[in-house]
C-alpha cells in the first residue's frame, strides 16, 4: 500500500515538473483623466435611448428593429447556445449514473477451447446448458474527481463566455440604434434637399421666363436663354439623384427593421430646426463600465485566463471512481435471484507520461490566446477613447461650420434678388445671375449636409460613450 502512494506521488511530481514555462501579459486599463473638456461625471450614456431620441417616429422604427432585426435575433440564439454550454460543463464534474440491460446468446465453434468444453457438456447435459446465455440488468456510475479544478474552471470559463455573449448582444443593440438614427436623419436631410431643389426649380423657371421677355425686347441674345434653360435642366436632374438616395436610405432602414421595402414614416420638420443639445461626456474611466464592447473584451480575457488553467491541468493525473451493481445470469429466469447479484467498485489514476506534445501545444495555444485577448482589450479601450475625442471635435467643428454656412446662405439668398433686379436694369449680365443662383443652391444644400453631420455626430457620441443598450 505504501508503495502505491509513493508511485502516485512520483507520477504527480514527474508530470508537474514537465509543464512549460510561458510568458504572461498583464492587461493595461489606464486611460487619461479627462477628454478635451473639464472633468465632469455627468454622462449622456446614462440616458435611456427613448430619452435621448425624442422623435416618436424614430422611436417606433427602433422598437421595430429591436423586435425583428435578424442579426439581433441571431445574437439571442447564440446567448442560448452559451447558456447550454454552461449546463454541459456543470454536468461534467458531477457523477454519471446510467442504467443498462443486456441479453445475449453465444454458440462457440467446435474446434476451439470453449468448443471442446461444450462438446463435453453435450455428452453430460446435467453439467450445464448447451448454449451459454448472458443476461444482465444493473446500475452503473462513474465520477471524475476534479482534484485540479479543471472541470470547474471549464464551467467558470463557460459562464464568463455566456456573459461576454450578452455584452456582444448589447453592443449590437447600441450600433443598431445608432445606424437607424443616422439613416433616419439622412432621410430627413434628403427630404429637405428635395424641397430646396424644387424651390430652386420654380425660381429658375421664373428667371427663364424673365430672360425670354428680355430676349423678345432684344436686350439679350438666345445664348442667355439657352444658359438659363440649361441651368434649369441641371437643377431638375438633381431631383432624380436625390430620389434614388431616398429609396436606398428607406430600404436601409427597412432592412435594419427586419421588413421588406415600404415607405418610412418620418417627420416633416425642417432639419435645420432639430436642436443639437450640449453633450455631457463624463470621464474616460466610465467607458470601462458603459461600453458593451469593452466589457465583452474584459470578459473574454477573464475566460481565456481560465482556459489556460484548464489546459495546465491536463499535465496532472486524472482520478476516476467507478461503481456498479446489478444482476447477471446465463438464464433469464435466474437473473433476479439473490445469487445472481454482482457489484463492483474501482478507482483509477491516469497521467500523461511520454509524448505530451499535444497537451503542450494546447497549453501554449491557450496562453497565446490569453495574450491576444489582453492586447485586444487594450486596443478596444484605446479605440473607444480616441473615438469619443474625435466625435467631440466633430460636434464642436460642425457647430462652428453650421453657423458660418448659415450666414453664407443668408447672404446668397439676398444676392439672388439683387442680381435679378440688376439684370432687369441692365446693370448686371446674365452670367452673374446664373452664378448667384447656383451658388445659392449649393450653399443651401451644403447647409443641410452640415446639419446632417451635426446630428450624426450627436448620434455617434452617444454610441461611443456606450449609450443605447440599457
Amino acid at each position: 500500500m505504501k508503495f502505491k502512494y509513493i508511485l502516485l506521488l512520483a507520477i504527480v511530481g514527474f508530470t508537474a515538473c514537465k509543464i512549460p514555462t510561458l510568458i504572461t501579459k498583464k492587461e493595461d486599463k489606464t486611460v487619461p483623466a479627462y477628454y478635451n473638456a473639464d472633468q465632469d461625471s455627468a454622462n449622456i450614456a446614462s440616458l435611456k435611448w427613448r430619452q435621448y431620441f425624442t422623435d416618436p417616429l424614430l422611436i417606433s422604427l427602433i422598437d421595430s428593429a429591436l423586435k425583428n432585426n435578424q442579426e439581433l435575433n441571431i445574437a439571442l440564439r447564440e446567448i442560448e447556445i452559451d447558456k447550454n454550454e454552461i449546463q454541459a460543463r456543470h454536468g461534467e464534474y458531477l457523477p454519471f449514473v446510467s442504467i443498462s440491460g443486456l441479453a445475449a446468446l453465444e454458440k462457440t465453434g467446435r474446434y476451439t477451447f470453449d468448443g471442446i468444453s461444450e462438446e463435453d457438456l453435450n455428452a453430460n447435459p446435467e453439467k450445464g446448458p448447451k448454449h451459454i446465455g448472458d443476461f444482465r440488468a444493473g446500475v452503473y456510475a462513474s465520477w471524475e474527481l476534479d482534484v485540479w479544478k479543471k472541470l470547474r474552471n471549464a464551467k467558470k470559463s463557460a459562464v464568463i463566455k455566456y456573459f461576454s455573449t450578452i455584452e456582444g448582444r448589447n453592443f449590437i443593440v447600441t450600433n443598431m440604434i445608432a445606424e437607424i438614427s443616422s439613416a433616419y436623419y439622412e432621410l430627413l436631410a434628403l427630404d429637405n434637399m428635395m424641397s430646396i431643389v424644387q424651390q430652386n426649380i420654380e425660381l429658375q423657371k421664373n428667371a427663364l421666363q424673365m430672360v425670354k421677355l428680355e430676349k423678345d425686347a432684344a436686350k439679350v441674345s438666345q445664348l442667355a436663354v439657352n444658359r438659363f434653360n440649361a441651368q434649369l435642366l441641371h437643377t431638375q436632374n438633381l431631383q432624380y439623384e436625390i430620389q434614388q438616395q431616398i429609396v436606398e436610405t428607406e430600404n436601409k432602414i427597412n432592412f435594419l427593421a427586419g421588413r421588406f421595402s415600404q415607405h418610412v414614416a418620418r417627420t416633416n420638420t425642417s432639419l435645420n430646426d432639430i436642436p443639437v443639445e450640449m453633450v455631457q461626456t463624463g470621464i474616460p474611466t466610465q467607458l470601462l463600465l458603459n461600453r458593451p464592447d469593452i466589457r465583452q473584451a474584459e470578459l473574454a480575457l477573464a475566460a481565456s485566463k481560465l482556459d489556460v488553467q484548464v489546459a495546465r491541468a491536463n499535465f496532472y493525473p486524472s482520478f476516476r471512481l467507478s461503481a456498479g451493481s446489478g444482476f447477471t445470469a446465463f438464464n433469464p429466469s435466474f437473473v433476479f435471484r439473490p445469487a445472481s447479484l454482482l457489484y463492483s467498485f474501482a478507482g483509477d489514476a491516469v497521467a500523461p507520461l511520454i509524448n505530451k506534445n499535444g497537451i503542450k501545444a494546447a497549453y501554449k495555444n491557450a496562453n497565446e490566446k490569453q495574450i491576444i485577448s489582453a492586447y485586444q482589450y487594450e486596443r478596444i479601450i484605446l479605440s473607444a477613447f480616441i473615438e469619443v475625442v474625435n466625435h467631440l471635435s466633430l460636434i464642436n467643428n460642425y457647430k462652428n461650420s453650421y453657423e458660418t454656412k448659415s450666414k453664407e446662405v443668408e447672404i446668397l439668398n439676398q444676392s439672388i434678388d439683387i442680381s435679378n433686379k440688376l439684370f432687369i436694369s441692365t446693370k448686371a449680365d446674365y452670367i452673374e445671375v446664373l452664378l448667384t443662383q447656383r451658388e445659392a443652391l449649393d450653399s443651401r444644400i451644403e447647409l443641410i449636409e452640415t446639419k446632417l453631420k451635426q446630428l450624426k455626430a450627436k448620434v455617434n457620441i452617444y454610441r461611443a460613450l456606450g449609450g443605447g443598450w440599457n
